[in-house]
């Protein structure tokens, strides 16, 4: 199964909290909360082929064009499904994980779906019953490996279609 994860510049490691105008750019290899997923990502026979990340600012500036220019990019490399997040309590890579997510699902047939913690509840309200949003703890919380581990078999059930409703109502906001 072939993911790819679509941070902020926190997440990915290109910048800090106040960098917020860090435009668009990709590793291909995995940064972040991908490399703490490792364990997980074995279990369902899951690899991150690419992490692509903006600051938040960045994509709030454009945010339509900033989500185009990323769902090209999904669609150029063709993963089996792209995974957004975790923002946890970020709010702005909150709304810009759930935005994207949607739109990759509506405009390039790649599975998507966000992830954030229940502090980003006005954009979790908004989304929730067009995406899979799986909850997580917010930045410094406890349950983040069982938040991982609940991404990774919300992936594999999306991709397989099989019990996707049932891993989803585990780990996903309803």
């Amino acid at each position: 199964m072939k993911i790819i994860m679509i941070y902020d510049q926190i997440q990915a490691g290109a910048g800090i909290k106040d960098d917020h105008m860090v435009p668009l750019g990709a590793s291909k290899d995995p940064v972040g909360p991908a490399r703490m997923m490792e364990p997980f990502l074995k279990k369902v026979d899951g690899r991150v082929v690419a992490c692509l990340y903006c600051g938040d600012g960045f994509f709030e500036n454009d945010p339509a064009e900033v989500s185009r220019k990323l769902c090209a990019m999904v669609k150029k490399l063709g993963p089996d499904v792209v995974m957004c997040g975790p923002a946890f309590n970020y709010l702005g890579y909150g709304k810009m994980a759930a935005k994207v997510a949607h739109d990759i699902v509506t405009t390039t047939g790649v599975r998507a779906f966000a992830a954030m913690s229940k502090e980003n509840e006005d954009t979790i309200a908004q989304y929730k019953d067009k995406i899979h949003i799986v909850e997580t703890p917010k930045k410094g919380g406890t349950g983040l490996n069982e938040a991982l581990e609940g991404m990774c078999l919300l992936a594999k059930a999306m991709v397989d279609g099989k019990d996707e409703n049932e891993v989803a109502a585990k780990y996903c906001f309803r």
